[in-house]
């Protein structure tokens, strides 16, 4: 999906990214910025659940955290570092989204089996990224799935809001799909690495090198 949008994304964060960078921020401190409002916002307002507000506000706060890149073209300073803290802040803010949600549940929410479902996204959310930083560091790509962040975002966070508004079973549903989703793009991605891995080239090229047992 993100592969799709990107061209109209770019429209639109392009001019302003060149704003941002006008006013003297920096790629980094739009990062930053973005992932402590998420981080602020999803852990004040879920936990007391007042869910709808809270995705409001976590949106606002997330599409600002896509302008980093914007802002990085505009001023020319695009770093391995800034990709680094990027991919860095973004577990800290999706992981700060699921915590707040599973503090509600928990909480006053007084719903296990909720609690337990959320917790199970968190979790599989991770494994999702962690999977292909470690095909990567491997020297392969995995970038597959059905799951990546920007389609987890939206679930969610539409999800939660459904849920805010008192939309019937959009927040249970929203969170059986997450699951599910995360789930299938875990089992394609270990598919999709077991492949690559297995690949003659790659068992060449490792076995030069002499990576081809190493562990981790």
């Amino acid at each position: 999906m993100l592969r799709i949008l990107r061209p109209m994304v770019s429209r639109v964060t392009t001019p302003l990214g060149r704003s941002l960078a006008r006013l003297g921020l920096t790629p980094n401190i739009v990062t930053i910025v973005g992932a402590l409002g998420v981080v602020v916002s999803a852990l004040f307002f879920y936990p007391q659940g007042q869910l709808y507000a809270g995705s409001v506000v976590v949106t606002v706060f997330v599409l600002f955290d896509m302008l980093d890149g914007a802002v990085a073209r505009a001023r020319d300073s695009a770093s391995a570092f800034g990709a680094f803290l990027d991919s860095s802040l973004d577990r800290v803010a999706d992981a700060a989204i699921l915590s707040g949600l599973l503090w509600w549940f928990i909480g006053e929410g007084d719903d296990p089996l909720l609690a337990g479902l959320t917790l199970f996204c968190l979790v599989s959310g991770f494994m999702v990224s962690y999977i292909k930083a470690r095909a990567e560091g491997l020297g392969v790509n995995c970038d597959v799935g059905v799951a990546e962040r920007t389609e987890r975002l939206v679930v969610i966070l539409v999800a939660v809001g459904l849920g805010g508004l008192d939309v019937p079973y959009a927040l249970a549903g929203g969170l059986w799909l997450l699951a599910a989703m995360s789930l299938l793009t875990v089992l394609q991605r270990l598919v999709e690495t077991r492949a690559r891995l297995n690949d003659p080239d790659y068992v060449e090229g490792a076995a030069g090198t002499g990576e081809a047992n190493g562990g981790a």
